[in-house]
């Protein structure tokens, strides 16, 4: 009874606890305190025998927090109290502070006010003092310059010219530090000072330098008997060597001075030559000879100064650059190696004579811009002296060259009018040639293997020419202008093909319809060989920032230039390709019009009455078939050696894929075929269609798919036939009940070698059978 009365009062206890859950907000005993009781007593009897336990922790608890309550409530104004004094006291600091602040700030002011008389008059002793130390260093400036003046005189009274020199080039780089002074009239007296020792100098060296030159017979433009000291050691040769090094360091001593004092002859800029220094002094005098030759027989009313003649000045030069190369290379470049100069011999002696030519040029080509021959064999001659003062010589790019002018607007224009006159004139005769369409190489075999009309290959050779000429123009604008007139030249020879091919085109399988052809494909497939040259590259990345600059174009169109997917001839390929295809297509017609011609009794035959292979001794190929076979055969070798071997290629798979559609349409589709018909057409097909192009490839019924796998399913035997037809039935069943089954269909027809046929083509082509046997369905 007792276990009972319990269980009824921890049901109440229970009940009532969920109450207080389940409505914390109105109970009268806090919920926190109901949550506590249910943690620490919960539902276990037993732990009711811990109250006292927990009474007396709880008791504690409320201990210690009423001691911390009165520690903090007593602490707290101690604090306060503190925190104000502090307070109290930096508020009198400050105070003191700002008194003092006060006090210091009007003693600064009072003394300020009785210094400044003083400051002023410092400002002025200031000024004094700045102005005295200004005259003092310009009075200094003048010391020095005097000095040093005067250590010349003293150097050249005792014939100490080396120290002359040396002084003179301390003196020439103060002018050049001076240069940014105000002091005009010390600058002039500077400037006097060096220019009268430098010429004093420079008239006494290249007085002695010269007088050694010619004991060395400079310069050799005799005989190469005459020459022979030059580069020879007689007796006298050391003292002349050591005489020629000693002058030659001396004066290029005076090589700062001479540039601030010489003006360099200068073209005009309309020239755009690059920036180079003066030719150093002792280069200058060894070169005096040679340009006074020059001028005297080349400028004036010499004969040897005649228009229609310039490879006489230009190959001149070229004799003196060779002549004296090696003793340049032998005598002179020692001497500027030990004298610590990164000048090249033999290069700063090329750089003087071609500033003569540029000379020479610059007054002789106004006055034959509009004489096409002359003007034309100039250029040319030019050429040839460019290609060997670089090839022979080592002359560099970054040289003032013959380029600089001809790259003149003037003259540029000229030329390139010129030059697309004479290609126009070219491409008229190579195409009015008797040869033009005949290959110079067809009776080698191993050459001939594009099969190239002369005409197509002298253009092409022409527009390799042309890039040879303007190749080495300094300017990339320049060589995007000529690059615009070989697209020009491509496009007009592209014209005159397509003019003379549709003179052709009756007869678009004879002989020069098809040079025409292979003249197409040559030229390009050249240019996409071109289109990888670093030269053509380079060419693309210049084109690329043009039009980037003048937003002329796309961004798609940029990015493919940028990732080299396009070339700069790409427009040209593509209208040579198109080209290509419109002719190619023309002759597969032709010959596809000739086939089905020939095929129209092939096409008639009796198929479904022809005998079994059983009852016949040995297969034969169908009469009616032989017209149409004839006419591949003879299509294939005229044309396989007329046109070029990638050309031909395209040609046969073209005709192979309009050829295996044709029989399986017209001829396949339109029967019905017995035993017998289908063994014969795969005959036929398999023995004698196929084996016409297996010449040209491995396996030619893969050309021919609708008709292989067409004899396939026409020449099953009679079960696998019903079976196949059984599957396809169920296949096309089972898709109409949405229970798709294709895999099995497919993958029995890919067992039988069908991967072409789609499932319809082949239960239509199950249907052409003519005989089934009767299974009584």
């Amino acid at each position: 009874m007792k276990s009972i009365a319990d269980k009824e009062n921890m049901a109440t206890i229970n009940v009532r606890k969920k109450e207080v859950a389940r409505d914390p907000d109105h109970c009268d005993i806090p919920y926190y305190v109901s949550e506590f009781v249910e943690r620490e007593v919960g539902n276990d009897y037993d732990s009711l025998r811990n109250l006292d336990n927990l009474v007396d922790k709880l008791s504690e608890n409320k201990r210690q927090l009423e001691e911390q309550v009165l520690t903090v409530s007593s602490e707290v104004p101690k604090r306060i109290q503190n925190a104000l004094k502090n307070a109290e006291d930096s508020k009198k600091s400050l105070s003191q502070l700002l008194e003092e602040e006060t006090l210091l700030s009007s003693s600064i002011r009072s003394h300020l006010l009785k210094a400044q008389p003083w400051m002023e008059d410092l400002d002025v002793l200031i000024s004094q003092v700045e102005e005295i130390e200004r005259h003092l260093s310009y009075l200094k400036w003048i010391s020095r310059i005097e000095e040093l003046s005067d250590n010349i005189q003293q150097y050249l009274m005792t014939n100490n010219v080396p120290e002359a020199a040396t002084t003179l080039a301390f003196m020439a780089e103060l002018d050049i530090k001076l240069q940014e002074s105000s002091c005009s009239h010390l600058l002039s007296f500077v400037r006097s000072t060096v220019k009268f020792w430098h010429k004093i100098l420079k008239d006494k060296l290249s007085s002695d330098f010269e007088e050694v030159l010619t004991q060395l017979h400079w310069p050799f433009v005799g005989p190469p008997q005459s020459q022979a000291f030059g580069l020879a050691a007689p007796a006298s040769a050391p003292d002349i060597y050591n005489n020629l090094e000693m002058l030659f360091c001396q004066l290029l001593k005076l090589q700062t001075s001479d540039e601030l004092l010489t003006k360099p002859k200068q073209l005009p800029e309309k020239y755009s030559l690059p920036p180079s220094p003066p030719v150093i002094l002792p280069m200058q005098i060894m070169l005096n000879p040679l340009q006074k030759r020059f001028k005297y027989h080349f400028t004036g009313n010499k004969q040897t100064n005649v228009l229609n003649k310039p490879e006489w000045y230009l190959t001149q030069v070229l004799m003196w650059i060779g002549s004296h190369a090696q003793f340049l290379d032998d005598k002179i470049q020692p001497i500027l190696d030990k004298a610590g100069s990164s000048v090249n011999a033999g290069l700063e002696f090329s750089r003087g004579l071609v500033m003569l030519i540029l000379e020479k040029l610059a007054a002789d080509i106004p006055c034959l811009l509009y004489d096409d021959t002359l003007f034309c064999h100039l250029v040319d001659e030019i050429l040839l002296f460019e290609r060997e003062l670089y090839t022979v010589h080592g002359y560099l790019s970054s040289f003032p060259s013959c380029m600089h002018i001809l790259s003149e607007e003037s003259c540029f224009q000229r030329w390139l009018t010129v030059e697309k006159k004479f290609a126009l004139q070219k491409m008229d005769s190579m195409l009015s040639s008797e040869a033009a369409w005949i290959s110079q190489y067809k009776d080698i075999t191993d050459v001939d293997e594009m099969k190239v009309p002369d005409c197509a290959e002298t253009f092409m050779t022409l527009l390799l020419v042309i890039t040879d000429r303007y190749k080495n123009l300094p300017t990339a604008s320049r060589k995007l202008q000529f690059l615009g007139l070989q697209k020009e030249l491509v496009d007009d020879f592209r014209i005159r093909l397509t003019q003379v091919m549709k003179e052709e085109t009756r007869a678009s399988l004879g002989f020069r319809y098809c040079a025409i052809l292979n003249a197409v494909n040559y030229i390009a497939t050249v240019l996409a060989d071109w289109a990888d040259n670093v030269f053509f590259l380079q060419l693309q990345q210049a084109e690329l920032e043009v039009r980037a600059e003048s937003n002329a174009v796309s961004k798609l169109q940029l990015g493919q230039l940028a990732s080299m997917e396009s070339s700069v001839f790409d427009e040209m390929i593509n209208l040579l390709e198109r080209l290509k295809h419109d002719m190619l297509t023309r002759q597969v017609d032709h010959v596809f019009r000739e086939v089905k011609d020939a095929a129209k009794l092939y096409k008639r035959e009796r198929w479904l009455s022809l005998p079994s292979q059983a009852e016949q001794a040995v297969m034969s190929l169908s009469s009616t078939a032989c017209p149409m076979l004839l006419i591949f055969r003879d299509r294939l070798l005229q044309l396989e050696q007329q046109l070029c071997h990638s050309l031909f290629k395209i040609f046969w798979q073209m005709l192979a894929e309009k050829v295996d559609v044709f029989i399986y349409q017209e001829i396949i589709l339109a029967n019905h075929f017995n035993e017998g018909g289908a063994a014969q057409l795969q005959f036929d097909m398999s023995r004698n269609l196929f084996p016409l192009f297996s010449h040209y490839c491995k396996r030619p019924e893969n050309y021919f798919k609708h008709i292989k796998e067409a004899c396939i399913i026409l020449n099953l035997n009679v079960g696998s036939a019903l079976l196949l037809k059984d599957v396809l039935q169920t296949a096309s069943e089972n898709e109409v009940t949405l229970k798709p089954n294709l895999p099995s269909a497919t993958a029995a027809l890919n067992e039988l070698g069908v991967y072409k046929l789609a499932q319809k083509d082949v239960e239509i082509l199950l249907n052409l059978r003519a005989s089934w046997p009767n299974t009584g369905k």
